[in-house]
């Protein structure tokens, strides 16, 4: 089953609105308005999504009702927006930062391609990427 997400109900879902490094404060701002489309594999079900370049995986599956929580609001703080790309996009992002590093060594499901979510920027030639979102565990 596929489903197709986005549009402007997408776009008016909530937002975080951080001031710390890694923020996503502004992206929105300095995203160059073009759109992309991507999949997000959720629960084994490709959920295709119309996406805009500049900003975060995180901020997009959000937009497009993504099962992606990112708890922290993208201060590093966790590890809830842990999401599986592409070797291809994988090779092409600059390196994990310390803190990011550590954030996915407490995360469920870690692949040599994982990232999180609040850390990497949508560009032009994510277009057509699947996006794993492993399946988090309720600790209550």
């Amino acid at each position: 089953a596929k489903l197709v997400r986005g549009g402007m109900q997408a776009r008016l879902l909530r937002r975080s609105l951080v001031g710390t490094r890694g923020s996503v404060i502004g992206s929105r701002l300095f995203s160059s308005g073009e759109e992309i489309t991507v999949t997000f594999v959720e629960d084994g079900e490709d959920v295709e999504a119309t996406v805009r370049v500049g900003q975060s995986i995180l901020e997009a599956a959000h937009e497009n009702e993504i099962e992606l929580e990112g708890a922290c609001d993208a201060q590093l703080a966790c590890s809830t927006c842990h999401v599986i790309l592409p070797q291809e996009i994988y090779d092409g992002l600059e390196e994990p930062c310390e803190e990011e590093m550590d954030m996915l060594d407490l995360a469920i499901g870690v692949e040599d391609t994982s990232r999180l979510g609040c850390q990497v920027k949508i560009s032009k030639d994510m277009n057509g990427m699947r996006i794993i979102v492993p399946q988090s565990l309720d600790l209550r």
